[in-house]
């Protein structure tokens, strides 16, 4: 199982380790060694169980930051190298490692801690190659030295503490005596997959400065409450100068009470706090290293008067570089656009997390699947779901089910049921996306095989007489329209299960024909749709009526069965109507949850009622997209009931203040409101194609396309519609005008464009 870049390595750990409610002090490892005459290179390949950071001569190795990465660690763990020739020195050199608990034997979720082992284990080796060809290795071993440090606590969800004066002066370096550190303990090779990595991992990206500070005193403490301005995911970085022993709790929060405090209730179980204790009465500076936060707001406790404090956030977030631009003449859908980005970031950390503030922060499959195609043009993630999507793989049940979350830490064997509806079809949803928006074949050919299990466990275990969640079957059926607040106060929407299960089996049956064409796989396609169109039969006799209405009769209900293309021809116009009535009585305002919301205006739109679409875009009061915005959002929010005047904050067990599912409307914006589209995938070949609507004057849109960038602008002026495109070298496009406008019928090529389009 192992590489060969680990060829001598051991297992290590350090003699002392916490419990399931414990948290232990992080170890740190040494080792010396001496660099011998005639270095050509060094590598060192490493990885942990946990986390890592690692020094080589008192030198940062890399920039990655919880290293790494999150695996199922029951399957897998992925390793780096780095390049460290010019970190050596002739002589005498060092190494030092320290460990954080991390995923791997951390808290996980709602779960106790030591969910895949018990402590931090450490696998490195350092070559270094001699001018004549040959080397030398220093690999984990006995011989390596261990200790406690400064690091007392770390957690990713409860927070680090630090004590300062515990701190080893020059640990990594050579020269430095660990005659008091005690030797590491060789484990045993846990003998699972030592993997490469697929992706750059977690980064350090933007510095945050208060734009407030704010004093709050009582009978008991002096509290000083900093406002970034910005909701997002990251921790603090601080400068202080207090008297020796003073020992400042640094807490975090999404947003305050009516009364100014932090409104901390969200957080569950998560501790969400950091602790640090000075050493010397001057100045001091100090970030955590192994944990992260869901804030904008941070409380500082443990301060005098005559103590100061800078202070600024660090944003973190997995390397994903941003790639597409969108803005429009409404400023509350620029900050919307704002806010989709922002929660994008908090929650593209590793895997597609739900949030990042409570108890949870684990890969939901639903919300990823609803939100990729947002994804893949706000930033490049390209890298970040191929790595995500062998977390899927190595997740996936025995019977080809696949879990609600991914990497899921509990015990596989105590599962007896895949995600359900909308949540485990992201095994299909992600990758088809990835394809289409990078042109990249290899993510449906490295999956393909674990979607034809998954399609197969659907037909065989989860589906009765075509119908996925049949109620016969006395089976887990899902999440439903999860948080919808139409006709009903569960959580699990009133859209029937059954519906939702059958809809996305339909949807889920297409796409497999589509992929298996790409892949050349003609007899798998047949068969797919074959069985597309026994399940779409089975859809509308349990569900159409004559008439051409849904039973359960929701906004989601309609929406799933028009975008899905499972209604009878003769009936679309029928159940088009009746979802725009619905909406007419609710005041254009949205019922649906996290299921139906990301294809609502697609549907509006396709079937005649852009201005029906409009009116929900724009609409301010509640419930809509608009609202959070009205209401001071920086982010998505995970309710659109999470706070509002009349009933304040919802219900503390789950109220987060920054989750992206409900930013899949970013998609739509993007392809409809600015009118950049997919013609081919990779935009090989681009589909100009504006919709202006609502109040908008103007709205762009700017990509970069792996053809290279893309961009459309449009304006109304006097009745005319002017339109600038640039086409990118390697692709061509067609500019498809709105309704009532001529456009140009030759494709475009390559360059910049520019027409006034008419009305006819």
């Amino acid at each position: 199982m192992n590489p060969t870049e680990f060829s001598q390595a051991r297992w290590i750990a350090a003699p002392f380790f916490g419990g399931a409610r414990v948290m232990s002090p992080a170890p740190f490892f040494r080792k010396a060694f001496t660099r011998p005459d005639g270095v050509k290179s060094a590598q060192l390949a490493i990885t942990a169980l946990g986390l890592y950071e690692c020094e080589i001569n008192g030198q940062r190795v890399g920039d990655r930051i919880f290293a790494p990465g999150w695996t199922d660690y029951g399957k897998r763990v992925q390793f780096q190298i780095y390049d460290v020739t010019s970190l050596l020195a002739v002589g005498d050199n060092a190494i030092g490692v320290v460990l954080g608990d991390g995923w791997y034997c951390g808290y996980v979720g709602w779960m106790a801690r030591q969910v895949y082992g018990d402590r931090p284990r450490l696998l490195a080796e350092l070559t270094l190659t001699l001018a004549d060809g040959s080397t030398q290795v220093i690999a984990t071993d006995e011989g390596w030295k261990v200790s406690e440090g400064p690091i007392l606590e770390n957690d990713l969800l409860m927070g680090e503490t630090y004590d300062a004066r515990r701190e080893w002066v020059g640990w990594s370096e050579s020269g430095f005596v660990d005659s008091t550190w005690r030797a590491a303990v060789v484990m045993p090779d846990p003998g699972i997959a030592i993997s490469p990595s697929l992706e750059a991992g977690v980064k350090r990206h933007e510095r945050l400065t208060p734009v407030s500070e704010t004093l709050k005193s009582d009978w008991s403490s002096s509290r000083r409450i900093f406002d970034f301005g910005q909701n997002f995911s990251g921790r603090v970085r601080f400068k202080v100068k207090a008297r020796v022993g003073a020992t400042l709790t640094i807490r975090h929060a999404e947003v305050l009470n009516p009364e100014g405090s932090p409104y901390f209730e969200n957080l569950r179980a998560a501790r969400a706090t950091d602790y640090y204790t000075c050493r010397s009465g001057d100045e001091e500076i100090w970030e955590p290293r192994f944990t992260f936060h869901g804030f904008r707001y941070v409380e500082v406790n443990g301060l005098q008067n005559e103590d100061s404090l800078e202070i600024e956030g660090v944003v973190l977030h997995s390397d994903t570089p941003r790639t597409g631009h969108f803005a429009c003449s409404n400023p509350l859908i620029n900050q919307l656009q704002h806010n989709i980005v922002w929660g994008q970031k908090s929650n593209f950390l590793e895997v597609p997390t739900d949030c990042p503030q409570r108890d949870e922060r684990l890969g939901w499959t639903g919300d990823a699947q609803v939100f990729v195609r947002t994804a893949c043009f706000n930033m490049d993630v390209r890298e970040f779901f191929h790595k995500w999507m062998r977390d899927v793989r190595d997740s996936q049940l025995a019977n080809g089910g696949v879990p609600e979350f991914i990497p899921d830490p509990r015990d596989h064997t105590h599962i007896p049921r895949d995600g359900g509806p909308a949540w485990s079809d992201a095994t299909l949803i992600c990758p088809w996306t990835v394809y289409l928006c990078y042109g990249d074949r290899k993510i449906l050919e490295d999956h393909y095989e674990s979607m034809v299990r998954y399609i197969d466990h659907l037909a065989n275990e989860c589906s009765l007489n075509g119908v996925r969640c049949h109620p016969d079957l006395n089976r887990w059926d899902g999440y439903g329209d999860w948080l919808a607040l139409e006709g009903t106060t569960s959580c699990f929407g009133s859209t029937p299960h059954d519906l939702i299960g059958t809809a996305f089996l339909a949807y889920d049956l297409e796409l497999m024909n589509r992929i298996a064409t790409v892949l050349g796989k003609a007899a798998d396609a047949e068969r797919f749709a074959d069985l597309h169109q026994k399940t779409v039969a089975a859809f509308q006799h349990r569900f159409v009526t004559p008439e051409g209405l849904l039973s359960g009769g929701t906004q989601t209900a309609y929406v799933l069965a028009l975008h899905f293309g499972l209604l009878p021809e003769a009936s679309r116009a029928s159940a088009t109507r009746e979802l725009v009535r619905k909406l007419q009585k609710n005041g254009y305002h949205l019922g649906t949850g996290f299921v139906g919301t990301p294809y609502i205006l697609d549907v509006l739109e396709a079937n005649g009622h852009l201005d029906a679409a409009y009116r929900l875009l724009e609409q301010e009061t509640f419930p809509s997209w608009l609202f959070p915005v009205k209401n001071g959002a920086t982010t998505i929010w995970e309710r659109w009931d999470g706070w509002t005047p009349e009933k304040g904050f919802q219900d503390k067990a789950m109220n987060s203040f920054n989750h992206y599912a409900y930013g899949a409307v970013g998609a739509w914006m993007v392809k409809s409101v600015a009118g950049l589209e997919i013609g081919e995938p990779g935009y090989r070949q681009i589909v100009f194609r504006p919709r202006p609507g609502g109040t908008l004057t103007w709205a762009e849109a700017s990509l970069e396309t792996p053809q290279g960038k893309t961009a459309i602008r449009w304006d109304l002026e006097n009745g005319s519609l002017k339109v600038a495109v640039t086409v990118p070298v390697g692709s061509t496009a067609t500019l498809d005008a709105p309704a009532g406008f001529a456009a140009p019928a030759d494709p475009l090529p390559p360059g910049t464009h520019s027409f006034t389009l008419k009305p006819i």
